[in-house]
């Protein structure tokens, strides 16, 4: 039973942390509408940021969550299509996280959810024998001209930029 309520928790608390999670590009989406398999799909974000939709084109959703984007739809099928559609959209596949410097196999790999950056390190096959322990960069959100400095239990999200730098002795 404590087990159960342990892991509930743990769901529950990395939910939490997505509800507020923006769409980018390369994100794939499960939409569902109740009622209306013609309109329920998977589909990915194109490189700027959209999907095209049945009868509502083409959607800007970059940076929007999924909450914005559940609305977006709704709303969209109501005025003349559908009453009252009911849509529910998940995130089934996140963008990448990417890693590079210092680790022996740097690259861009799949988020998944609870990601810290001693995880990502050790997906990219560990620190290289030169690498710092100390001077462990995260990017967020494509800003690369300030990356901030960070301790491994650093959580990482979808898209990030992470740079191992070269240990000095």
């Amino acid at each position: 039973m404590a087990t159960l309520i342990f892991f509930c928790s743990v769901a529950a608390a990395e939910t939490t942390t997505l509800s507020d999670y923006r769409l980018g590009s390369g994100d794939l989406l499960s939409i569902q509408v109740f009622g209306e398999e013609d309109l329920s799909m998977e589909i990915r974000l194109s490189d700027a940021g959209t999907i095209a939709y049945p009868f509502l084109g083409e959607l800007k959703i970059l940076n929007m969550t999924i909450g914005n984007l559940s609305e977006l739809i709704q709303q969209g099928l109501a005025e003349g299509y559908l009453h009252d559609p009911q849509v529910s959209i998940t995130v089934l596949e996140y963008r990448q996280f990417y890693i590079n410097g210092e680790v022996k196999e740097p690259g861009g790999y799949p988020y998944q959810p609870g990601l810290t950056l001693q995880k990502a390190v050790a997906l990219a096959g560990g620190f290289t024998e030169r690498a710092s322990k100390s001077k462990l960069f995260v990017s967020h959100d494509g800003e690369t001209k300030n990356p901030s400095l960070v301790k491994l239990n650093t959580q990482i999200r979808p898209g990030d930029i992470i740079t191992i730098e070269q240990s000095f002795f």
